[in-house]
Formats: C-alpha cells, structure tokens, sequence
C-alpha cells in the first residue's frame, strides 16, 4: 500500500528539477535545514521504546550510521536520480527509507511508497496496472489507466506512457518513489526480467527528457539480485548503492547509555559475539535488560544462557525464522548443512541469495556462512529436537523442569504486560481495540479510509476435537504467522480477536487492495495444507485447514464508533460462511473504494 500525499499544496516550496521540462519553470531545491536531523542527547530518565517495526522518525533511540543518511539525503536532490538500498531483513531499511521519505517531504517533494511484498507475479500486464494504480493513488490522482492503455502495443510502453503524460505531467515538483522489498519480484523471474529493465529504461530517459528528471527512486531490496539481466538493463549498477551496516561496538554502547544501563566494553563484546551488530536483536536485549517486567532476565548472564530457548527473549524472532525454514524444505536443508561445520559451505546461488535476505546466512564468495552463533544455536537444537522425534514418534515428552515451568510463567505475564495474544504472539483483542480507535480518530481528521479482514477458521472446533489441542494451538500459530508475515502495511494491526478468529486493521487502504489481501491470505493458509481427518466428521471445505473472510472498508467518522465497521466485516464474514467457506466477501454496506463507488460487494474463492 502506498504512502498517501497530495499532490496540490501551496504551502509547501515549489522546489523541483534544474531543468524546463515542457515548458514549465523549475527551481533548483535547496539543502534545507528543516529535514530530519540526528538524535540530540537524549534526556534523563528517557521512556523505554519496544523495538518493533521501524524506529520513528522522533525516536532517540535511532542510531545514525554516517555518512549513509548525509549521501542518501544528497541522492534525492539529483534529477532522475537512483537510489539503492540494501541490507537483510530487520537491519533497518525502513527506518533509512522513513527518513529519505520525510526529507523528501521537508523539501517540497511528493513522497510515494510502494511495498513489492504485494506483487501478483503472474501477468505482466496485470502487475504493470496495479503498480500504475498504487503510485497514482499515492499521489492523490485517480488512476486513468483507461485512456493511456492501449492494447495494440506492449505494457511497458503503456507504463512509461502513463508515467511519462500522466502521472510525471501532472506534478509540479518532483517526486520520491520508494520501492520497497523489490527482491521479492527475484521470486517471478519473468517478471523481474521485464519490469527492472523498465526502471533502468527510466533513468536513461532522464538523461535525454526533462518530465523524467522529476522522478527520483528509491530502490530497497534485501539481497542482491540472482535473475540474469543485461548489463546495460539492470536498475542495480546505477546511482548509488547503500548498504545497511550493523551496529559496531560504539553504537551498541550509545544505545546502551540511551538505555540507562551501566555498561562496560565486556558486555558488549559479549552481546556481539552472540548476535553480531544485528539492531533488532542488540536493541531487544538492552531493553529486555532496562526493564523492569517479571518476564525480563535480570542481567546479561542470564540473558545469554536462555537466548535460543523458547523462554529466551529472542524466542519469536526465531520462531518466525524456523517456521519459515519448515515451509522451506530447501533452505532448511542449507541451514541443517551449514551448522553441522565450523566452515563455510558452498551453495547454490539462489539458495544462498534467499537466505541472505533473511539475514541467516552472510555471502563469502561462493560460500555461506551462519550469520550469528545465537542462530547455530537455536537451529541446532531445533534439527535435533526433529530427529529424536523421528526416532521416537510414540514417546512421551519429558516432564518440563521447575526452572522451564517458571519461565513459561515469566513469559506469559511479560505477553499480557504487552496486550499479547499468549498463544500466538499478536495483539490481543482489547488491546487490538485501543489501537484500532486511535486510528479511527485519525483517519477521521485526515478523511483517509479504514479497511478491516476478519479471519476465522472453517470448522475449528471440530478440527479440535478431531485432531486434539495441541495440534489446534499449532494450526492457531501456523495461521498466525501467515497474517504476520502477509500484512506488511504501514501502522496496522493484526490481532487474535477470538479463540478462531484474527482481525487486522489497516489504515489508509481502500476496499479494493483490502479485498486482494484478504485473497493472498486466504490462498497462503491453503499452502500451508494443514491436513484434516475428515473420516469422522463432515462439512469440510476441503481435506485441508480453510478459512472464510470478510472484509469492510470505510472512511471514519469521529461521531461514530469503530465497532460499525467491525460489525460490516463480521456481516460479510458470515456471507463467506453461509456460501460454502473457504472464500472472502465484502460488506455490501461499508465498501469504499477509490476506483468506483459503486462497485459493490465482491466474492472471491473457490
């Protein structure tokens, strides 16, 4: 979904490119003072930040790795300029990209953010629209794909037409387009082949045409790209390229003295030798070790001795890695081989290249290499936990210790201090209903839309009497995974709202992409083929777990409460529910969308 900004503001800077282009007049913009600037010392006694998602922009706690953000900031100011980012997951690209976009903002640019994660890799042309569809609409211009389209010549010509008469026409000033997770096109490599070229295509434009020099993009990907192109098409040997370093021990003690820690160099050694400069991972355990809660180990020892256990403070993030890795066969083979040495390995490059972008594996040459020993660690115990339940599938699980039964109480009272789901780490419904009437006011001041998917489970409880509740709280944690990992949109919230249902919110997006969401959803639940004796009892959908959906979309009103909408996705839930399972509906009352009105209410599904 892409970041929402008008394009008409007449109080902001008519800064633009330094050269005519059609004839208008452009202004040369300046390095203005009032862009982000780095963190002032911080104040005593500075509250405590979670670390989850990008740091925002006010945050103390951002860590500037110079000069990356100085070289960023000039990038933008060139016309037609690219520029690229790098770095694996939770390194900290979005936080540098935040921070590109707001400065672009601060100089009177126009600020789009399209995340690939969505992409429909199937059509070119299909894919072609709906990028056309999100920059326009992230821009505040109705998408007008009708009359720039034309069917007897190719979609990369429609698409540079498009962006070349209509969109980059109808600005005044420059603008930013972000790019982000672009790796995730490395997945279609037809498509990659075809539409990285055309941003490569573009760049060249600019060269020769002035309407071109107003775009700037910002490229962010997590790993280097394995598709064959031609030297002289690849968007990724032009403009700059940034990699995202980790932390080095001087930033780690920085963030330690933010943290009001009394730390010394030891500590640090000793952190990093666990997790590297990893910032998601150094930022957990400082604030794990700065607060107070139960659940919090009481100092670094004990920290690092539980750090791969499932009562480490760690335990989701790895969690999420392994159960990518159990979906994975392959990469879980490449890990399996790479922990059984001390040295690295040689892999196949696409392999090597996907687990990079998880950030499990650093590239040497053509061999890899465990990224960090926390991970050795706890994929080590998870490969040998599987063969001796292999060798012994019928025996029963040992009695858990005093100290692991402790833990687990720790862990649940720190999951209820964070409004968590205890189960399978969400938000819970109370606190899922907090956050969702704050966006609800917002959204109201601004007239920006409010969609919400409501998930439930066909036939839960059957399944659970079926197949017993150990393996219900793990189809629970499955699918809760696939809305953590699916729903990738700026300030949402994904929730377990009952014991078989899951809710998201996501602000400022329309019924449309909210519909194709609640799809991709739908369909990744499917690949997980959580099998279903079906010998007992009838009425399944399929031999696997399904789930029906139901989705609502409206703009809020401040003098009405949340719950309407809720309740529309509840309506339309039910619909799905009444036609057979295992499909989405829309409401037919709350449906906004920017395309049509009148659109009406759709079913998508088997």
């Amino acid at each position: 979904m892409p970041d929402f900004q008008s394009p008409i503001d007449a109080t902001r800077s008519d800064a633009m490119t330094g050269e005519a282009a059609d004839g208008v007049a452009k202004k040369t913009p300046s390095r203005v003072a009032s862009a982000p600037s780095l963190p002032s010392p911080p104040p005593a006694n500075l509250p405590l930040e979670y670390p989850n998602g990008p740091v925002p922009l006010d945050s103390p706690f951002y860590i500037p790795r110079p000069p990356l953000e100085e070289q960023a900031y000039n990038e933008i100011l060139k016309p037609g300029c690219v520029l690229r980012i790098k770095a694996p997951k939770e390194m900290g690209k979005s936080s540098l990209l935040n921070r590109v976009l707001a400065r672009a903002e601060a100089l009177g640019y126009y600020r789009v953010n399209v995340n690939f994660q969505q992409v429909d890799g199937v059509d070119l042309d299909k894919f072609l629209r709906g990028f056309c569809t999100q920059v326009s609409r992230g821009l505040n211009l109705k998408p007008n794909l009708d009359e720039y389209w034309d069917e007897d010549i190719g979609s990369k010509v429609n698409c540079t037409c498009y962006f070349q008469w209509y969109l980059l026409d109808n600005l005044d000033r420059p603008v930013v387009l972000a790019l982000n997770e672009v790796n995730t096109l490395f997945e279609y490599p037809q498509l990659a082949r075809e539409f990285l070229p055309l941003l490569r295509s573009w760049h060249e434009e600019a060269k020769q045409l002035g309407v071109w020099q107003k775009l700037r993009l910002a490229v962010v990907y997590s790993t280097e790209v394995y598709v064959p192109l031609n030297i002289n098409q690849s968007p990724f040997n032009v403009g700059l390229p940034l990699t995202i370093p980790e932390f080095i021990a001087q930033q780690v003690e920085t963030l330690a003295d933010l943290h009001g820690l009394d730390w010394h160099a030891g500590q640090t050694e000793r952190l990093m030798a666990l997790v590297g400069g990893h910032p998601l991972l150094i930022r957990l355990a400082l604030y794990h070790l700065a607060h107070p809660d139960p659940g919090s180990p009481k100092d670094l020892e004990q920290l690092l001795a539980e750090s791969a256990t499932e009562g480490g403070i760690y335990r989701e993030h790895l969690r999420r890695h392994w159960l990518t890795l159990q979906h994975n066969p392959d990469l879980a083979g490449a890990i399996a081989a790479a922990i059984a040495t001390d040295a690295p390995i040689p892999l196949k490059p696409i392999l090597a290249y996907r687990l990079e972008s998880l950030g499990l594996v650093m590239l040497q040459g053509d061999t890899i290499d465990i990224r960090y020993e926390l991970y050795r660690r706890y994929f080590r115990q998870q490969f040998l936990q599987e063969e001796e339940n292999k060798e012994h599938p019928t025996s029963p699980s040992p009695i858990k210790s005093n100290r692991l039964l402790e833990l687990e109480r720790q862990n649940q009272q720190l999951q209820q201090l964070r409004g968590l789901d205890e189960l399978t780490g969400l938000l819970a419904r109370r606190s899922f209903e907090e956050r969702l009437h704050e966006e609800w006011q917002q959204l109201a001041r601004g007239g920006m839309p409010l969609s919400i998917i409501l998930c439930n489970i066909d036939c839960f409880k059957i399944f659970n009497d079926v197949h017993g509740y150990a393996d219900g709280n793990n189809c629970l944690q499955l699918i809760a995974g696939v809305f953590e990992a699916g729903i990738d949109l700026p300030d949402s919230a994904i929730a377990r709202y009952g014991g078989d249902e899951f809710i998201a919110a996501l602000p400022q997006t329309d019924g449309s992409l909210a519909l194709g969401l609640a799809e991709q959803l739908r369909k990744q639940i499917e690949i997980l083929g959580i099998p279903i004796n079906t010998d007992k009892y009838g009425g399944f959908a399929k031999d696997i777990v399904t789930v029906s959906l139901g989705v609502a979309s409206t703009i809020p009103h401040e003098a009405v409460s949340p719950s309407v909408l809720i309740e529309a996705a509840n309506d339309a839930l039910y619909q799905s529910k009444r036609n057979g399972r295992d499909r989405i509906s829309m409401s037919g009352t709350l449906n906004f969308c920017f395309d049509d009105p009148e659109w009406g209410v759709g079913e998508m599904g088997e």
